[in-house]
């Protein structure tokens, strides 16, 4: 099939950004995850993110394990056009255009999730998540548990009572 055609030569600094929102839908494969798309299982919450801006310092192939969420596109997208967001309208993201362009490494990421069947609430601290469903709370690493299986809260009760109370 070959290289599809560029007859206007803007493919090479235009932005495309492949991704989605709460998880896969409900015929999606999640393997590894547990969960799935309205639950903050990881399942519900990771979801691939794809990139290419060739004109722009994206490296093809490159893979991050780079935190984000939605709220970042913006500030990272107003940076790629060389502008900065007005500080009268602070946005709720971070600017990762350092880190998709490769010359930043991930940064450290607190993230906060709440859904209300089931009243889930979660806290994402570096590798480690706090959830709360339906009453019943658990710990996470979640870089090296990703299926969710091992309740850390018993073993390492000073991370939850932290995340605990980050949440609260």
């Amino acid at each position: 099939m070959g290289q599809p055609r560029d007859l206007h030569g803007l493919a090479r600094n235009t932005i495309v950004i492949f991704t989605s929102d709460n998880g896969g839908e409900r015929f999606s494969k999640i393997w590894p995850f547990s969960g799935m798309k309205g639950e903050l299982l990881e399942g519900g919450l990771r979801i691939p993110a794809i990139v290419r801006w060739p004109g722009g310092g994206v490296p093809a192939g490159a893979v991050s394990e780079q935190v984000m969420a939605s709220m970042d596109w913006l500030p990272t997208l107003v940076a790629a056009g060389g502008g900065a967001p007005d500080p009268a309208y602070p946005t709720d993201g971070e600017n990762l255009l350092p880190t998709l362009t490769g010359g930043a490494a991930p940064r450290p990421r607190k993230l906060y999730f709440r859904f209300r069947p089931g009243q889930q609430r979660a806290v994402r601290d570096g590798d480690m998540k706090y959830l709360r469903v339906e009453g019943n709370e658990f710990l996470f690493n979640v870089a090296k548990d990703p299926r969710e299986r091992a309740n850390l809260k018993g073993r390492q009760p000073d991370v939850f009572a932290r995340l605990k109370a980050d949440w609260e």
